[in-house]
């Protein structure tokens, strides 16, 4: 068994204040919660104050990035190891906006991912697709090979500390989200791929989806076989939104069941349009 993962990504919104405040509410509402793992992932500017609050928490502390070398000249940048004194265990790594806005390359995510698992941290590695890509009918070779170049010389032994994020690029912050079985689909083609790079062991690997996930989608897209949590970006800046996510086991089948088929006429609406 996969123990889901919920990750907020909170991406450059809240002060350290704000964190705080976000983090002792969110704490209050955990009582109770288990068979998940939760993380939060604050800007750089918060991680410090943020880690007091959550220590001796079940809520883990998480990074949004990271620089592949332990120190040195790279203004503006931090190590894997400064995150891990501060209490990280999980950072993310090749998200797609840092891939699209910054151009970080596959290579370079292989990098972060392989300084991270050096240094005792957790890489949550991102993969996905553009909606160009997706109705070109090319996500399994996007997805494949950013996969592959993403964990390029990466370790068969330490795959179980891996966590993958597919995240449809078309679904970020867009209200659209991949039907269960759409995500399930490409999911199950990741799985695929970390077999082939990695055995047996890719059997403990948990992939989370990461497409505009919400307290109305999240119970259908966790009842597919290969989704093992979310990596939430919008939906997680507000405390009741997100605590609703993580206890997606409580949400009403027939309250997520509407939103999953509104989430469906949206896509293939946008699909029609660009048709």
């Amino acid at each position: 068994m996969r123990t889901p993962l919920f990750v907020a990504n909170w991406k450059m919104h809240k002060t350290h204040r704000e964190a705080r405040n976000f983090a002792a509410e969110f704490l209050s509402q955990m009582t109770g919660i288990d068979a998940v793992e939760i993380a939060l992932a604050p800007p750089f500017t918060a991680l410090s104050s943020l880690a007091e609050v959550l220590r001796g928490s079940p809520v883990q502390l998480a990074a949004q990035n990271v620089h592949p070398e332990r120190e040195g000249a790279f203004t503006g940048e931090v190590s894997a190891v400064m995150l891990r004194e501060l209490g990280c265990r999980y950072c993310i790594v090749g998200h797609s906006e840092r891939r699209s806005l910054f151009g970080e390359t596959s290579d370079f995510v292989a990098q972060k991912a392989r300084a991270l698992i050096a240094a005792g941290l957790r890489p949550i590695v991102c993969v996905g697709e553009t909606l160009a890509e997706r109705e070109a009918g090319r996500t399994s070779e996007v997805v494949g090979r950013q996969l592959r170049e993403s964990l390029a010389g990466f370790a068969r032994e330490r795959a179980a500390a891996l966590v993958i994020a597919y995240e449809p690029v078309w679904a970020i912050g867009t209200g659209r989200t991949a039907t269960p079985e759409l995500a399930q689909e490409t999911h199950a083609g990741v799985r695929s791929e970390l077999t082939d790079l990695f055995g047996e062991e890719a059997a403990h690997v948990r992939i989370q989806y990461g497409g505009s996930v919400k307290p109305e989608n999240v119970a259908q897209l966790m009842a597919q076989p290969d989704i093992d949590g979310a990596l939430v970006g919008g939906a997680s800046l507000v405390v009741e939104s997100f605590a609703r996510i993580v206890r997606f086991r409580a949400a009403s089948p027939a309250t997520a069941a509407r939103g999953d088929a509104k989430e469906s006429e949206r896509f293939s609406s946008s699909r029609r349009k660009n048709t």
